[in-house]
């Protein structure tokens, strides 16, 4: 009886060691794979990294965490995964029509996440109009809307400080300046980001992936109606995206195209 409490104490021990060893496996990857991605970053940023890494778990590989303009923001599937991981009991939104106007594309959603079945609910709301959204996602800004809330909830939910992508207006992304454009070989394509295409066509042949899957993960990845409405950043993280992911495990990404595959029509 009296050796109970010493191995149980022995115990929580090696768990935390392993804890410990886990996170610091997780942020050495994190680091290793932010450098091949986006090069050399300033100190505040690898800083910033660590601490996201260590305290809720997140991946680059995963598509957790993206760089634009030299900070770091989470993205919506980081968030989700936050709140799988946190065991998060349920996610409410409900469209706010009173201030809303559908003839302007103005949407404003209201979410509610509920970390336990008996907790009152943290709540969030997203905005999305014409005026605070890219010429991409024209059409879509009810979606954004509603994404845009979901992540203000969860971050308010996990006390997350860092802001979402999805959440940025139009003027934060960094966009290419308009006016004459130098020529560049487009190799028969009209994209205007001739480089990135091809980089993607040989991971595709590479990986013997289907095209369409991949544009359309791809889309989903930078939160734009088509991948051709993404800004180069956005492209730019969703290719390193997918070249770690097929070399760590091809068939969880596989699996995870197979999931924007559309469900082929009964014939009668």
């Amino acid at each position: 009886m009296s050796e109970e409490p010493k191995d149980s104490s022995l115990g929580k021990s090696c768990r935390e060691r392993n804890g410990e060893l886990l996170g610091r496996n997780e942020v050495a990857r994190n680091l290793r794979e932010a450098r091949s991605i986006w090069g050399p970053l300033p100190l505040a940023v690898r800083k910033k990294l660590r601490e996201l890494t260590k305290n809720y778990h997140l991946s680059i590989s995963s598509g957790d965490i993206t760089l634009l303009g030299g900070q770091l923001y989470v993205t919506h599937g980081g968030l989700l995964r936050i709140g799988s991981r946190k065991q998060c009991s349920g996610i409410v939104t409900v469209l706010q029509k009173d201030i809303s106007d559908p003839i302007a594309n103005r949407w404003v959603f209201k979410a509610i996440v509920y970390k336990t079945l008996r907790s009152k609910g943290f709540v969030g709301y997203g905005d999305a109009n014409p005026s605070n959204t890219t010429a991409s996602v024209r059409g879509a800004e009810m979606r954004v809307a509603e994404t845009r809330a979901v992540n203000r909830a969860l971050r308010k939910a996990y006390g997350i400080g860092l802001c979402s992508v999805e959440e940025l207006g139009s003027l934060s992304i960094a966009q290419e300046p308009l006016g004459p454009k130098p020529p560049a070989r487009t190799n028969g394509s009209n994209n205007v980001q001739p480089r990135l295409r091809d980089q993607l066509c040989v991971l595709i042949r590479q990986n013997d992936l289907d095209p369409n899957l991949v544009k359309a993960y791809a889309a989903d990845f930078c939160g734009t109606a088509t991948l051709s409405g993404a800004s180069r950043e956005l492209v730019e993280s969703f290719i390193s995206h997918l070249s770690v992911t097929a070399k760590e495990s091809r068939d969880a990404l596989i699996c995870k195209l197979n999931s924007y595959a559309r469900p082929s029509e009964v014939r009668q």
